[in-house]
Formats: structure tokens, C-alpha cells, sequence
């Protein structure tokens, strides 16, 4: 009972008119945050909290600060809704959890169904942020103490797990897809080495030393590249001109939509809880997941609707997720919940396990104000469906130079380099050349995604194991999740030559 006083007394502070204000605001910013490549939740949040800190500064402490965590708040989840918008409706993800929706996004915006995939999108991510807040109310306290057991050994495996089930986003053949995976890993030592502070295949180049920006390289190869396809092949009739049909989802799409949305939701929540995961890795993990149990697996990559709902399911749940740890143990998951984590600070709120006791009125007001948030977000999403849809019909004589400076514009806000310009028209070259081939471009970039994160767990395993392998074994879950890889790779090809025995047989 005292969970739901505590929830009742969050919902009355969070229907203060300054503060449904903030919320709206901060939902309306997050949107727009997502839309445009490049700029990300994390720096949407960072610049927004000097300006939060001005307006509720004659406030008393309390009250500011939670009117300021509600509004960077509904910017943070706010942009994982509209990272989906220019995925589906150019290939440019506005968002780096947003990469995997323009596989099947895109495809149905050519086929003219953008309206629907725009709708399944707002909806699949309302259920996911709904969902997350309800689950971060009941099982906040025992979620995060399960997470916080998870040593460097059961990260590296889980993350190598990931990577197994990479072959999951192949195309034709497996073998490229894992040509492509190491090749994301390859890229992903770029940089300075974090433990030795040697330079790493830097050519004494000093940009580099930061490594490649990942979602210079991401809209480079998918916005980019399909910009090169459509001049070079001429392809111009197909796609970019395509009729618009319905704009509410069909009564076969919802139902189509239903288990990927649920399943999203779900392993979205539970990855978002991992301090280091993130939205990214979630909505990887769910489209995978999709594929895998599809009765239709060929169909992924061709416009599945499963394909876009799972995803953006996925990186909802996973911001949802990512407050747990934020708030119950003070620990930030991901850059943006450190960025959080950094303004609370600012009104000398320390999350961490006396949060709920010390200030209830800021930890539930914000609980309370992601409910109302995500509401206002479909309420405010919804109606956009259709205006959004129509840049679908755009001409492609302006259509391509409006990717172009998107992306561009996009890129050079994250660092203002012109080498990071450089940089996305060589993945755009690239991103071209590769698909022409037939080489799938999502296992590079989750490889991208993954490669430091397994370098960083699987050093600090060794490091505590002084140079012993065997700790991956000796850890239950961390050889749990290295035989599920095992097996991830083994079966397919087993399968495969059985299948291959079976034929031979049957034409002898």
C-alpha cells in the first residue's frame, strides 16, 4: 500500500501545471532530438540542463529539481520515439537505437507503407515506455539487485552472445556476415587503448585518437549509401515516389505487431537494466530475436512490420530500464542516465538506495511524469503520422538533397569536424558498395556497437583472474551464456548439412 500512496502523491505532483509544462516540453524537444541525426538524447539532455537550472531557479530546491528531471527526462525517452521517423522515411537514423528500424522501415515506406510504419512505431513505443514504467513501480528494488551481480566475465559472454547472434541479421550467406562483424570490430579498436593509453591504428592521426564516431559511420552507410544507390543505379521510380495507402495501421498489421511489440517490450526492460547495454544493443537483440522465431525469416529485410515494431519496442523498454539502476543504486547505465545522474547532483539529490526515502517526492514525481509523458507523446505523435508520411512523396530531385543535409547537419553537430564529414562520405561509399554485394552492413555496426564493451569486461575479467581464462567458465552465468553462444553458431550448420544429407539421400 505504501508503494501506492507514494505513486498517488507522484501523480499529484506530477499534474502541477508547471510540471505537465515541463513534461510536455521535454517530449516535444526529445522528439525533435530524435529526428535529427546526430545530436542524441545525451546531448540533447547536457545542453538543456543549464537552461532548466535558469527557469525553475527561484523555485525551492525540491520543486526545481523536479521540474528539471522531468523535463531532460522526457527528452531522453522522448527521442527514442523519434529516432524512428527518419529511419523509416529516409534510411537516416536519427538515432543510434533507431539503425536497426530502417532494415524493415525503409522498405515499407518504398512499398508505401510508411503510415503504417510510422503507427506501429508510435504505438509498439507507447506500449514499451508504459510497460517500463509500470515494471520500474514493482520490481525496481529485486531488478536491480539481480544487476548489479553481473561481473566483467557475464558481460563479455553476454556481449560475445550478441555477436553469435549476428548471424541472425545476415543475408544470404553467413560467412559475409561475420566478415562483416569483424570487420566492425576491427573498426571499433580505432582510438586510444583506455587501459595501456597507447594509440591504436591512429597512423598519428589525432582525430582518431577518439575513435570513430559511431553514428557518423551508421548514416553514413544507410543514409548515405542508399543516396549513391538511387543516383548511380538511377533509381528513382522505385521507392521514393511510392503511393501512400493507409495511415492507421490495418487490423493484420496490429496483429502481426502484437508479439514483436510484447516481446520488445519485455527484452527491452531487462537489457535496459544492465549498466552499459543500452537501447542500441536492446533493439539489436530483439530484431534478432524476431528473426529467429519468424515462420517468415526471408521476409526480414523486405518490409516485415515485425521489424520495426520489435525495435522500437526495444529501445523504449531499454530507457525505462536504464532509470532503475539511475535511481535504486546511483549507478548510470548509459551516458545519458549519467547525465541525469549529473543534474540531480546539481540540486544535491544523491541517487542511490536512500533516493525513495530521502526525497519521494522527486523519484516518484518523475516515475509518475514518464506515465503522463509517454501519453502526450502518442498524443502528439499520432496526428504527425500523416504529415510525416507525405515526405515519403517528396521528388527525389529534392528529396536526396534534404538526406544529404540532414546527415550532414547531423554529423557535424556531434563534434563540429570536418573530418567526421570525411568520414561519413566514405561510409557512404562504402555502404553502397557493400550492399551491391550483398554484404549485410547491421553486423558491422553492431560490432561497432559491441567492440568496446567486450574489450573493456573482458580485460577487467582478466585483470581480477590475474591473466586466467578459465574465469569465463568458472562464472555459472558467464558459461551459460558462452555454450548458448556455442550453440547459436552450431546448430544452423548442423541443421544445414543434415538438411543437405537428406536431399542427396532422397535423389539417390
Amino acid at each position: 500500500m505504501d508503494t501506492l500512496q507514494f505513486l498517488a502523491d507522484g501523480f499529484a505532483t506530477a499534474f502541477h501545471w508547471r510540471n505537465l509544462l515541463f513534461a510536455f516540453i521535454g517530449v516535444l524537444i526529445g522528439t525533435a532530438v530524435g529526428v535529427l541525426p546526430g545530436i542524441g538524447p545525451m546531448s540533447g539532455v547536457a545542453l538543456l540542463i543549464p537552461i532548466t537550472a535558469s527557469i525553475t531557479g527561484g523555485l525551492p530546491p525540491e520543486a526545481a529539481a523536479t521540474s528539471s528531471i522531468i523535463l531532460l527526462a522526457g527528452v531522453y525517452y522522448g527521442a527514442m520515439y523519434g529516432g524512428s521517423t527518419t529511419s523509416i522515411l529516409l534510411n537516416t537514423p536519427g538515432e543510434s537505437s533507431s539503425v536497426v528500424t530502417t532494415l524493415d522501415g525503409y522498405q515499407m515506406a518504398k512499398q508505401g507503407r510508411a503510415g503504417a510504419a510510422l503507427s506501429i512505431s508510435a504505438i509498439g513505443s507507447f506500449v514499451a515506455g508504459i510497460f517500463a514504467v509500470i515494471a520500474l513501480i514493482v520490481v525496481a528494488e529485486p531488478l536491480s539487485e539481480v544487476a548489479i551481480k553481473f561481473g566483467p566475465a557475464d558481460y563479455f559472454s553476454l556481449m560475445l552472445l550478441g555477436l553469435c547472434a549476428v548471424s541472425g541479421l545476415a543475408g544470404k550467406s553467413i560467412t559475409k556476415a561475420l566478415i562483416m562483424t569483424v570487420l566492425g570490430l576491427l573498426l571499433a579498436t580505432i582510438g586510444m587503448d583506455t587501459v595501456s593509453g597507447v594509440a591504436r591504428f591512429t597512423f598519428g592521426i589525432p582525430v582518431l585518437y577518439s575513435g570513430l564516431e559511431f553514428l557518423t559511420v551508421a548514416v553514413g552507410l544507410f543514409a548515405l549509401g542508399e543516396v549513391f544507390k538511387t543516383i548511380l543505379e538511377n533509381d528513382y521510380s522505385t521507392g521514393q515516389t511510392a503511393k501512400i495507402g493507409r495511415i492507421l495501421p490495418t487490423k493484420k498489421d496490429l496483429k502481426d505487431s502484437a508479439g514483436p511489440i510484447t516481446r520488445g517490450s519485455i527484452l527491452g526492460f531487462f537489457i535496459g537494466i544492465l549498466p552499459g547495454a543500452g537501447a542500441t544493443l536492446a533493439s539489436f537483440f530483439s530484431y534478432i530475436l524476431e528473426k529467429k522465431i519468424s515462420k517468415n525469416p526471408e521476409s526480414f529485410g523486405k518490409g516485415n512490420i515485425a521489424g520495426v515494431a520489435a525495435p522500437e519496442s526495444a529501445n523504449n523498454g531499454a530507457s525505462g530500464g536504464a532509470m532503475i539502476p539511475l535511481l535504486t543504486l546511483g549507478i548510470p547505465g548509459s551516458g545519458t542516465t549519467a547525465i541525469l545522474m549529473g543534474a540531480l547532483i546539481m540540486y544535491n539529490i544523491q541517487p542511490g538506495p536512500l533516493l525513495f526515502e530521502e526525497h519521494p517526492q522527486v523519484v516518484w514525481g518523475l516515475i509518475a511524469s514518464m506515465l503522463i509523458g509517454n501519453l502526450l507523446l502518442l498524443i502528439l505523435n499520432m496526428p504527425l503520422v500523416k504529415v510525416f508520411a507525405k515526405i515519403i512523396q517528396t521528388p527525389p530531385k529534392y528529396l536526396i538533397p534534404l538526406i544529404i543535409a540532414i546527415s550532414i547537419f547531423g554529423v557535424y553537430a556531434v563534434q563540429a569536424q570536418i573530418f567526421d564529414l570525411m568520414l561519413l562520405l566514405g561510409c557512404g561509399v562504402a555502404g553502397f558498395i557493400l550492399a551491391r554485394n550483398d554484404y549485410p552492413l547491421a553486423p558491422l555496426v553492431l560490432g561497432l556497437v559491441l567492440g568496446p564493451m567486450i574489450e573493456n569486461n573482458m580485460r577487467r575479467a582478466l585483470t581480477t583472474s590475474n591473466g586466467d581464462f578459465m574465469i569465463f567458465l568458472q562464472k555459472p552465468l558467464s558459461l551459460v551464456f558462452l555454450i548458448i553462444a556455442a550453440l547459436w553458431i552450431i546448430v544452423p550448420v548442423l541443421l544445414k548439412k543434415r538438411g543437405k544429407e537428406v536431399v542427396v539421400n532422397e535423389e539417390g
